[in-house]
């Protein structure tokens, strides 16, 4: 065989495997772009509800102050509608929102902290209940949590009785004075129809024929 072409077959078997090389990479790139568009398509989360919610007594809250450990924690709302805090001391929580109090336990550490950076979260809705009624496990009050929705109100309830008539379940709620009858699609919801999984409101009693 000639030089020339000796070269020109190497030349050709070296092409050759770069070209297998980049196809055998280019699968193990795919995963890693379809995961990084992965959080976009799932980035949809249940409205929590709560930046509007005002604090009450019985209502527990976690209060995070950025680097600062010690003024951080759990607090629970006294009968009193105050909460105590280190340096601070009783700051009433009750009649605000959750940002609210925030902005007022920031303006406060100002005094001991450069540009404090603090947030409330609310952790249990103990100040507020729903109710039940009718053909479910167990009727009455039953304690909130944030964002708490239809299906868990009734999961938390025990379930639909033996004799529910899920077809004719609605919520009754008050509005500004008025009361107001919900219908609820129950089985589309339980089947997974988030728009109909409603998020319920303080005060809102669930009927169950």
């Amino acid at each position: 065989m000639k030089t020339g072409s000796l070269l020109i077959t190497i030349t050709a078997i070296s092409a050759a495997a770069l070209l297998c090389h980049a196809q055998d990479k280019e699968p193990a790139d795919q995963p890693a772009a379809q995961n990084a568009a992965a959080p976009t398509a799932q980035s949809t989360s249940r409205p929590a509800m709560t930046d509007s919610y005002v604090l009450d007594a019985s209502d527990v809250i976690t209060v995070t102050v950025f680097k600062e450990p010690t003024l951080s924690g759990g607090l629970l709302v006294r009968p009193d509608g105050m909460i105590s805090m280190p340096l601070l001391g009783d700051i009433r929580a009750s009649g605000k929102t959750p940002l609210q109090l925030a902005d007022e336990i920031s303006s406060k550490l100002k005094k001991y902290i450069q540009d404090p950076n603090v947030t409330v979260v609310l952790g249990q809705m103990n100040s507020k209940k729903v109710y039940l009624m009718g053909e479910i496990g167990r009727t009455g009050p039953v304690d909130m949590t944030p964002g708490m929705t239809l299906l868990e109100a009734i999961s938390t309830a025990g379930g639909l009785g033996p004799y529910a008539n899920a077809k004719k379940i609605y919520i009754l709620r008050n509005e500004g004075g008025k009361q107001q009858k919900i219908p609820v699609q129950y089985k589309k919801a339980l089947r997974g129809d988030s728009s109909l999984n409603l998020i319920l409101h303080p005060g809102d009693t669930i009927i169950v024929p």
